[in-house]
C-alpha cells in the first residue's frame, strides 16, 4: 500500500487548508452556539472579521511551525506544536476582539470554533502519519496477504515466516526508539515481535504497540515460541554480564545478535537502524560509562592550540578526536608515521569540518625539530602518546624503548616547558610498575623524566597510567581475530595470565579528564575493574566469531615471553592511591625521585646509547637507574 500522491498536500497547500478550516470552524461555532439560528448580522460581522482573525492565526499558527513540519513523521512534539499553535492563534483572536470590538465574535462561538479548529487542524496533519503508518503495517504483513500457516503469527498479526522477525532486549527508551525505527524503514525487512526487559513494572505491558514478552530468563522460550531470527540487545549502557547472558541464551539457538554502539558513540542519544551491529569483545567488559565534568574540560581545551605525539596511534587518534569535540583553535597532530598522520587529519576533516588541524611529521627523538614545532605553534596543551609499546620487541632492541620511550619524552617535555605551554599530560602504562621489562622500565624512566621537569617548571606535568586497550593496534584482540580467520589455534602464553583491559575510548575520555584535573606532578591512576583472564577473553573472541572453543578453534599455550609478568599492577607496594573528584581516577603517591641522581644515571644512559647496547646491557642500566632513585 503507497500513498497518493494526490493524497498528498505541500507545506504551502496546508496554509490554504488551515484558512478554510478555519472559516469553516467559525461558521460551525455560530451555529452550534445559536442552534443553527444565527441573524445575518452576526453572520456578516464574522465575515467581514476573516480577514484580520484568520490571517492573525495562520501568522501565529506560522511562529509555531506549522508550516515547515514534515508530518509523516509527526510525533508528540508536533501533536504538541499544533495544540499551541492553535490555542495562542485564538487567544490572539481574542485579543484583538477586546481591542477592537467591530470584529468582535461571540465568546461561546469562538470557543466551539476552537474545538472545531482543533479537531480539523490536527486531523489534517496527523492523517499523513495515519496513512504512513497503515502502509508500513500493510507492507511488513506481507503485503497483507495470507501465508501457508494460516495467516498471522505468533503475535496475531505476524506471518510465521517472515524474514526478520525480531526481539528487542531492553524496554527502555532506546527499545523503543529501535521498535520505532525498524517499523519507520521497511527495506530493512525486520518486523518487533516484543521486548524483553527484567523490570517486574513492564512485565505485561505495552510499548510502540509491542507487548513486553518476558524476562530475559524467558529469551530462548520467546526466540522458538515466536519464531524469531535475531535479537537485538537496545542497552547503550548495559554491563557485560547482560550481554553474555543473551549470547549464553542464544547459543545454541541460530539467531543473530545485534546491539547497539556504547554510549561513547551514540550522539545526542539518537537511535538509528543503521547503527546496530555485531556484540564486540568490548561490550563484554561490563564496565559503567564514564561521566565527564564536561564544564571543568571545556575550560581547558576550548579556544586552546593542544598537540598531540602520536596522533596517528590508537590512543593518539583517539585523544583528537574526543578534544575536537570540545572546539579547541587547532590540534597539531604530531607523527612519525606520514600514513597513519594523512589518516587522522582526513577524518577528523570529515567528523568536525571547522576544526583546524596542522599535521607534522616528526621524530620525539630529534630534539631540535620537537623545539623548532613548539616553538611555531606554542602548543597550550600537550597530549604525549608517542611510544614505543610491544613488550618482546623492546626486549629485543633495548636502545630503541632507550631512545624513544625516555629520550623522545624528555624532548617533548622540555620544549614544553621552554614553550611556556599550560599543561603536558603524559601516557604511561600499569607496566611501569615493579617494572620487569625494559618497555616498562622505560615507563618508569619516563615518568620520573617528567616529573624531574615539572618540578621547576611553570607547565603543569602529569601522567597517567591505565592498562591494555582492546582492539588497539598489535593488540591482543586483533591478534586473536587474525588467527580466529586462519582456522587457529589462538596462541595465549599461559593458562594464567591476567590481564587489565579498558576500551579505548574510556581510556582516553580519563585522561582528558585527568588532565584536567592535575596540579602538576602527579601519576594519575585509572580505575580498571578487575582483571581479565586471557584464556577467558580468548574464548569469548571465538564464540563471537560463531565457533566453539575447543571444538571449531583450539587454544594453544606457547609459554610466557621475555619480559613479561603473568599478573599485572597498577600501584608499587609503596604507593597509596590518594581518591580525586572523580570515581575512576587515584593519585599514586610516592617519594619523587632525586633530580641530581635522575640526571647522572640518565647520562649513563646516554653514554651507552652512544655504542651499541645489548639487551642485558640496557636492562642492566636501567634496573640500576631505578635501584638508584629507590622507586622500583
Amino acid at each position: 500500500m503507497v500513498i497518493p500522491k494526490t493524497w498528498r498536500i505541500s507545506q504551502y497547500g496546508y496554509l490554504l487548508v488551515d484558512a478554510a478550516i478555519l472559516m469553516a470552524a467559525d461558521i460551525i461555532g455560530l451555529l452550534v452556539r445559536f442552534d443553527f439560528a444565527v441573524s445575518p448580522d452576526l453572520a456578516q460581522s464574522c465575515i467581514r472579521a476573516w480577514p484580520f482573525t484568520v490571517l492573525i492565526r495562520v501568522l501565529v499558527m506560522s511562529v509555531f511551525g506549522m508550516y515547515q513540519r514534515l508530518w509523516k513523521y509527526s510525533s508528540v512534539r508536533d501533536l504538541m506544536a499544533v495544540t499551541a499553535g492553535i490555542t495562542m492563534s485564538y487567544a490572539f483572536d481574542q485579543a484583538l476582539m477586546i481591542a477592537w470590538p467591530a470584529v468582535a465574535l461571540s465568546r461561546g462561538a469562538l470557543l466551539i470554533s476552537y474545538l472545531v479548529a482543533m479537531a480539523l487542524i490536527g486531523v489534517s496533519r496527523f492523517r499523513v502519519r495515519l496513512l504512513a503508518e497503515i502502509s508500513r503495517e500493510y507492507q511488513s504483513s506481507g503485503n497483507g496477504g495470507s501465508n501457508g500457516n494460516g495467516g498471522s503469527g505468533g503475535n496475531g498479526h505476524l506471518p510465521r515466516n517472515h524474514a526478520g522477525r525480531v526481539a528487542i532486549v531492553g524496554a527502555g527508551s532506546a527499545g523503543a526508539m529501535v521498535a520505532k525505527e525498524l517499523l519507520a524503514h521497511p527495506e530493512m525487512e525486520r518486523t518487533a515481535v516484543g521486548f524483553i526487559d527484567d523490570d517486574p513494572t513492564k512485565r505485561g505491558g505495552v510499548l510502540n504497540s509491542l507487548p513486553v514478552l518476558g524476562t530475559r530468563s524467558r529469551l530462548g522460550e520467546v526466540i522458538e515460541r515466536y519464531d524469531v531470527n535475531e535479537v537485538i540487545v537496545a542497552m547503550p549502557s548495559a554491563p557485560g554480564t547482560v550481554i553474555r547472558e543473551v549470547m549464553d541464551a542464544c547459543r545454541d539457538l541460530k539467531v543473530k545478535i545485534k546491539t547497539l554502539p556504547g554510549v561513547y558513540e551514540l550522539v545526542n542519544g539518537k537511535v538509528s537502524v543503521k547503527q546496530l551491529r555485531d556484540i564486540q569483545i568490548e561490550d563484554l567488559l561490563g564496565r559503567e560509562p564514564v561521566h565527564l565534568d564536561l564544564d571543568q574540560i571545556g575550560a581547558y581545551l576550548a579556544n586552546q592550540t593542544v598537540l598531540v605525539t602520536g596522533a596517528g596511534g590508537s590512543i593518539g587518534s583517539e585523544i583528537c578526536r574526543q578534544v575536537a569535540r570540545f572546539e579547541p583553535r587547532q590540534i597539531v597532530l604530531l607523527g612519525h608515521g606520514e600514513n597513519s598522520i594523512f589518516e587522522i587529519e582526513q577524518d577528523l576533516g570529515r567528523k568536525f569540518p571547522k576544526l583546524k588541524t596542522c599535521p607534522v611529521i616528526a621524530d620525539i627523538r630529534a630534539a631540535d625539530r620537537i623545539d623548532r614545532v613548539f616553538g611555531l605553534y606554542r602548543p597550550d596543551v600537550v597530549f604525549h602518546a608517542a611510544a614505543h609499546k610491544h613488550v618482546p620487541l623492546m626486549e629485543a632492541n633495548p636502545e630503541e624503548a632507550l631512545t624513544n620511550n625516555v629520550f623522545g619524552t624528555k624532548n617533548v617535555a622540555r620544549a614544553a616547558d621552554k614553550h611556556g605551554a599550560k599543561r603536558f599530560v603524559m601516557i604511561s602504562t600499569d607496566k611501569a610498575v615493579h617494572p620487569a621489562s625494559v618497555m616498562g622500565m622505560s615507563k618508569r624512566v619516563a615518568e620520573m623524566v617528567v616529573q624531574s621537569i615539572g618540578a621547576t617548571s611553570k607547565t603543569k606535568f602529569m601522567a597517567v597510567r591505565f592498562g591494555n586497550v582492546l582492539g588497539s593496534r598489535g593488540s591482543v584482540v586483533p591478534t586473536f581475530r587474525m588467527q580466529i580467520a586462519g582456522g587457529g589455534p589462538v596462541t595465549v602464553t599461559h593458562p594464567d595470565m591476567t590481564r587489565y583491559f579498558m576500551t579505548i575510548p574510556e581510556a582516553v575520555q580519563l585522561v582528558i579528564q585527568a588532565g584536567a584535573m592535575g596540579k602538576g606532578g602527579e601519576v594519575f591512576v585509572l580505575d580498571m575493574g578487575e582483571p581479565i583472564k586471557i584464556t577467558q577473553l580468548a574464548e569469548e573472541i571465538i564464540r563471537l566469531s560463531g565457533k566453539e572453543p575447543g571444538r571449531d578453534i583450539q587454544i594453544a599455550y606457547t609459554g610466557v615471553r621475555p619480559g613479561e609478568k603473568l599478573f599485572e599492577e597498577i600501584l608499587t607496594t609503596e604507593e597509596v592511591a590518594a581518591a580525586t573528584r572523580h570515581k575512576k581516577i587515584f593519585v599514586a603517591k610516592y617519594t619523587e625521585p632525586d633530580a641530581e641522581t635522575l640526571k647522572a644515571i640518565m647520562k649513563e644512559i646516554a653514554a651507552a646509547l652512544a655504542g651499541d647496547v645489548e639487551p642485558e646491557q640496557g636492562r642492566s642500566v636501567l634496573m640500576a637507574l631505578l635501584a638508584s632513585c629507590q622507586v622500583a
